[in-house]
């Protein structure tokens, strides 16, 4: 981050990472002619985090080595995670056993890579030990993610008062807190709603805005509103897997006929089939072929 009176060249490109404008953030990172060494490593570990979450594993894997600085390694890590589901086993233990002795702090990305893995494995303890460890905001928001995921609503509050007081209009900040209100519900929907149509307003709107705008007006029984921010998210990026949930649940609420959301249902047991979403689908889909097996017609001997 910039000190005080300095301007941060790195703003464009965070700013529309934390957004969820994938490519805008690869466009302005490669854009950018830097000459400061500290600012260039910054700008590749979030330029490489942006090709991660458009499931470019390969162009993180090609070109950060072992000789890359132990920042941009530490994305290559949760790049391995994210690109061979059979290594995630092995890719685990050896996290457990670095998380086991001490860990360098100075390695500013190593912690929010770790508890990245540890959130995608549903290990929220895990994440939640490595993520007190610092004090980056990109931790501190990712706390607040996984207190309200767990139901611990008040811990959530203090953490989104720590950023608050930290930096209240970084734009970390004011997602958190858009996403605290949500999850408090209430009066606090429309809060949430503004923040989100704010930022929309003054950046674009992205698929991770209008996905928070579509959930505000599913929340509040609006969901002819809801389907039209989701369909401008599907225009977007048509594979988004948080759209692609919204529209299944909002398909149920609105009645459509069942092969609506089933499509969407295979669009994302096709190209999302870590998704927790997709994970719980299919435990249910087995349980229930077990269930009806179990009570199918007995065959009678002859």
């Amino acid at each position: 981050m910039a000190s005080q009176g300095e301007v941060d060249e790195l703003f464009d490109v965070r700013n529309a990472f934390y957004l969820g404008n994938f490519q805008q953030c690869i466009n302005e990172a490669q854009k950018l002619k830097l000459s400061n060494p500290d600012a260039k490593l910054r700008r590749d570990v979030i330029m490489y985090r942006a090709y991660l979450a458009q499931k470019k594993y390969g162009v993180v894997l090609d070109e950060i080595s072992s000789g890359s600085p132990d920042e941009l390694q530490a994305v290559q890590m949760f790049a391995y995670y994210l690109s061979d589901y059979s290594k995630r086993d092995s890719i685990i233990r050896d996290l457990d056993n670095k998380m086991s002795s001490s860990v360098d702090l100075s390695n500013s990305t190593f912690p929010l890579m770790a508890a990245s893995i540890y959130y995608h494995e549903q290990n929220y303890d895990s994440a939640l030990r490595v993520l007190q460890q610092s004090d980056q905001i990109d931790c501190m928001a990712l706390m607040v993610q996984i207190y309200l995921r767990i139901d611990r609503v008040d811990l959530a509050k203090k953490e989104l008062k720590q950023m608050q007081d930290n930096d209240d209009d970084n734009t970390l900040t004011q997602l958190a807190l858009a996403l605290f209100n949500l999850a408090v519900g209430g009066d606090k929907l429309q809060d949430a709603y503004y923040i989100f149509q704010e930022m929309a307003d003054k950046y674009g709107p992205t698929p991770m805005l209008l996905n928070g705008m579509a959930s505000c007006y599913m929340a509040q029984g609006k969901f002819d509103d809801a389907e039209g921010c989701l369909l401008e998210s599907i225009d977007k990026d048509s594979n988004n897997p948080e759209t692609l949930v919204n529209m299944i649940v909002l398909s149920q609420h609105l009645g459509k006929a069942p092969e609506v959301s089933n499509r969407y249902i295979s669009q994302l047991k096709d190209s999302h089939r870590s998704h927790p979403f997709v994970q719980e689908y299919l435990i249910k889909e087995s349980e229930f072929d077990r269930i009806t097996r179990n009570y199918s017609p007995a065959v009678a001997s002859s």
